[in-house]
């Protein structure tokens, strides 16, 4: 998830000019910390000395060995249509914060050791930590930050992500200060915490958006040790890193050679697996966690299967929106009609193995999901508007039919062809036509041919109801262009998102997206309601007012049927050889893997590959 984040964020942003300033005149009225939150205090005190979700003691040394399907091609980090080589989170660039894995919304400084936000949040401070440096020895300064955002504005222009950094002052070269355009959100943290930043006393003399194998000045704990195009890359802990025992850092990075093997295709990258070649793999294919990996390994137990917390991602992982701009889709009972037509539970039993969970939720699993009838500050919110909303609503908690029996979905269907009726839609022939005479058809867009196998299924229940359905299977350039035209009936669909969900809402259901092409709001949802709850969220300050706006909204677009979510974000399924510490305690949200396990040569000692 997190990549797929960095790769709709990573545009550049605006035209920089370097402003020198005395340090006091910004200085004397901001109070620097060791972190920043959103909605919570800080759970860790100033200096604590490390994570809790970490080993302080984890011996350093071993090799581990992951895959990547990344052709990368490059070391240039900017290049356009290149692909830099793949590393674990954080170790080979510093960003000036790392978000804590166990509190919902805190940043702790890495790169800068303090962070200071001026009383009327239009001003962030950052100061870089005395010790830093590039593994040249060079010292980090307030000019590589600088650096790092202005060589962006070359990428692409007027990037909707970055517009929030209005200026960037200079104060001194520990200090500098980003001067917003608007106030400080969570959102504008996150993207400053997935920014590297750059080395400018080398990029300004190697142009970073230029082809190039020249392994280039960085900092992190680890440096290059091999490249090779299209096999592998490695690289080796770097014992003079500076921020080694760093409170971020303490207890993480601790293999002595990292390697990545280039393997396309998945099927080959399990046999791999299997063979001893990659360590650790992480499973996105239900099918092949289920029993891909019952080998003799598993059965001694030098194979292990686990599942990982990763709460930062939540939502849907797969389900249909409905491109509510059409017509056609403009009545609720025809929505819901839609969704009555559709047995998860079939799939999952007979596609799935039972392993997905269905969403009743567009955030299910967490605190923001609705549950139960509205509670008072739901209520609070929901009942100026009750005259625009399904009294269902205020009546009965939400939950998609579980259909257990052939007779559970006969009636479902039953209930689908009378809402069709109700909406004006009637079986002529045998197809479904309205008053018009239209023939109601569903053209089905995917750029993934997995989804055929949801989606086959569905089309046989909705031929029963008169529909016919077709499925255009796109490559992405026709993928993004019909998405850009909205030229499609229904998209099947990722909806997961960032938690808190906040400030990704107003480009995801918002009716200012609905309108503007490729934003998140695919189905196109356009509701007054819908659009208060939005901006309400964008204005919160506490967990309490984002659990009962986030509850609120849920409803509401549970309610409307604008989309059919089908299985929700769940835990991530990791196969691993037995060869490693793990820390005793692992997080919510972002837990430190796998840089936060260490090699453990005792366990290691004890398997024998291919036996």
């Amino acid at each position: 998830m997190v990549f797929k984040f960095l790769a709709r964020t990573w545009l550049a942003l605006f035209v920089l000019a370097p402003v020198f300033v005395s340090a006091d005149s910004i200085l004397d009225g901001v109070e620097l910390k060791d972190g920043i939150a959103f909605f919570h205090e800080l759970k860790y005190p100033p200096d604590f000395p490390h994570f809790d979700y970490v080993n302080p003691d984890a011996p350093k040394g071993g090799k581990l060995v992951l895959a990547t399907q990344s052709n990368f091609n490059t070391l240039a980090p900017l290049q356009e249509g290149g692909t830099f080589p793949p590393s674990v989170y954080g170790t080979l660039g510093d960003t000036l914060l790392v978000r804590a894995g166990d509190e919902v919304s805190a940043f702790y400084g890495r790169l800068a050791d303090r962070i200071g936000v001026t009383d009327d949040q239009m001003a962030l401070v950052f100061r870089i930590h005395e010790d830093a440096r590039w593994n040249d020895g060079v010292p980090i300064t307030s000019q590589d930050v600088f650096y790092t955002f202005d060589v962006r504005k070359e990428l692409v222009q007027a990037s909707l992500y970055y517009a929030f950094i209005a200026s960037i002052e200079i104060l001194d070269d520990r200090h500098v200060v980003f001067h917003l355009s608007s106030p400080l959100s969570i959102f504008n943290i996150i993207l400053i915490q997935f920014t590297p930043i750059m080395p400018a006393h080398y990029w300004r003399e190697h142009d970073p958006m230029v082809s190039t194998m020249e392994i280039p000045v960085t900092s992190g704990p680890y440096r290059f040790k091999d490249i090779k195009v299209g096999r592998y890359v490695e690289y080796e802990r770097d014992p003079d890193y500076w921020g080694r025992d760093i409170p971020a850092n303490r207890g993480r990075y601790n293999f002595e050679t990292i390697r990545f093997e280039v393997y396309r295709d998945a099927t080959v990258t399990r046999e791999a697996f299997r063979k001893g070649l990659i360590d650790i793999w992480t499973e996105q294919d239900v099918r092949y966690w289920d029993s891909a990996y019952d080998t003799p390994a598993f059965r001694k137990g030098w194979i292990k299967k686990i599942r990982r917390q990763y709460g930062i991602e939540i939502g849907v992982r797969r389900g249909i929106a409905l491109n509510n701009r059409l017509e056609k889709f403009s009545d609720r009972r025809v929505r819901q009609a839609l969704t009555l037509a559709m047995d998860f539970e079939w799939q999952n039993r007979t596609l799935h193995h039972g392993h997905h969970k269905r969403a009743h939720s567009l955030w299910p699993d967490t605190p923001l999901s609705a549950t139960g009838l509205p509670s008072e500050d739901e209520l609070g919110l929901l009942e100026p508007f009750r005259d625009q909303l399904p009294a269902e609503l205020f009546e009965r908690p939400f939950r998609f039919s579980e259909l257990a029996t052939e007779e559970e979905l006969r009636d479902s269907m039953v209930s689908a062809r009378l809402l069709l009726e109700q909406a004006g839609w009637k079986i002529v022939g045998s197809k479904l036509t309205n008053a018009r005479g239209e023939i109601f058809e569903m053209r089905f867009l995917t750029d993934n041919a997995a989804d055929s196998r949801i989606l086959l299924p569905y089309f046989k229940q909705l031929e029963q109801l008169g529909i016919n359905s077709s499925l255009r299977l796109a490559e992405s350039s026709q993928y993004i262009n019909r998405l850009r035209n909205f030229d499609y009936d229904a998209v099947m669909r990722n909806q997961d998102i960032l938690m808190p969900p906040i400030h990704e809402l107003k480009t995801t259901y918002h009716s200012e997206a609905a309108l503007e092409p490729l934003t998140r709001n695919v189905a196109g949802v356009s509701h007054p309601v819908v659009d208060h709850l939005v901006t309400k969220a964008g204005l919160v300050t506490t967990m309490e007012e984002i659990i009962a706006t986030c509850r609120a909204l849920d409803r509401v677009l549970l309610w409307q049927y604008y989309l059919i979510p089908l299985y929700a974000v769940d835990l991530r399924r990791t196969v691993h050889w037995d060869k490693f510490g793990v820390p005793d305690f692992e997080p919510a949200y972002w837990p430190a893997f796998p840089d936060g396990w260490w090699y453990d040569a005792g366990k290691a000692s004890s398997i024998v590959i291919n036996d």
